[in-house]
């Protein structure tokens, strides 16, 4: 959801879930097959980064049920913990690439951020990925890896990150009557560089939305994720401000909006280092935003 200013339908994902879920249980088959003394796997124990991480069946994404009139929900953050609960946070990060963008990437700018997500392996930090469409087709070995990844969940932030309004931050607008599509044009990029753990989640490019365009993506059965922290990670060059505008503004159940895109917010990975503990001396709990969602008491 990069800004100038600061920054499947259901069928669809539903089967991606299935995939994902089936895949985990052989995983854990597997597991238990070594352990009775089974031979290993070709290549076992090549990558242990996850060795950590018990990988086990996720449960099915909770999703809100549909807002007035069948328009698609929106969820911004999740019920503020009373001081005897421990406090839950979810740190997300906008895979951001327009889809005229690939002449800007093939002249070496740079959209995507490895770093930062080997500090948040490093750090054990669960996270929900907003990716669009045309950055997992720009990095389709990153989104792979992503979506492997039991710390992690990947959500849609359109094909396009074109605008799903008017007037929104200068970005160039979808038709209403191709929003559906280009969501599902995401959602089928992903499926095609092999991300695993897809959430039924959408994020509005620029966080922009109406009727017009909750109406348009009703039938794909998602839930749009907006957020009740932003980061100002956009275009910042200072890496401490970040920080402190998360740390000045997250409360329990908080949804952060961050981005992974080192052109567009080459400080983010940098004011991680200061966020991450600091939030964890405070006590709170990471999660991905499908936790959050879940813990609202809505359907799962």
């Amino acid at each position: 959801m990069i800004t100038p200013a600061r920054k499947l339908n259901a069928r669809g994902w539903q089967g991606a879930w299935r995939l994902t879920t089936a895949c985990a249980l052989t995983t854990l088959t597997l597991t238990a097959l070594a352990a009775c003394g089974s031979p290993s796997a070709p290549g076992a124990g090549s990558r242990d980064r996850t060795a950590s991480t018990t990988v086990s069946a996720p449960p099915r994404p909770a999703t809100l049920a549909p807002g007035p009139a069948g328009l698609t929900p929106v969820f911004k953050n999740a019920p503020r913990t009373p001081a005897s609960t421990t406090p839950t946070v979810a740190l997300t990060f906008d895979a951001d690439m327009t889809a005229d963008q690939g002449p800007r990437a093939a002249a070496g700018e740079r959209f995507d951020n490895p770093a930062l997500v080997r500090t948040l392996r490093r750090e054990k930090v669960p996270a929900t990925f907003f990716m669009t469409g045309r950055w997992a087709e720009e990095y389709p070995a990153q989104a792979k890896d992503i979506g492997r990844d039991p710390l992690f969940e990947v959500a849609n932030h359109s094909y396009s990150h074109y605008a799903f309004t008017d007037r929104c931050y200068g970005l160039p607008t979808v038709p209403a009557s191709r929003m559906r599509a280009d969501m599902e044009r995401a959602f089928a990029a992903f499926r095609k560089a092999g991300v695993e753990h897809q959430v039924p989640y959408f994020r509005f490019p620029g966080g922009c939305y109406d009727k017009r365009s909750l109406r348009a993506l009703a039938p794909g059965g998602v839930t749009a994720v907006q957020w009740d922290v932003v980061s100002g990670d956009a275009f910042a060059t200072d890496a401490g401000a970040v920080a402190r505008q998360v740390l000045d503004g997250v409360r329990p159940g908080s949804v952060v909006v961050m981005h992974c895109t080192r052109s567009a917010a080459p400080t983010t990975e940098r004011a991680l280092r200061t966020i991450i503990p600091e939030l964890r001396e405070r006590g709170f709990r990471f999660v991905r935003v499908s936790e959050q969602i879940r813990a609202a008491g809505v359907r799962g």
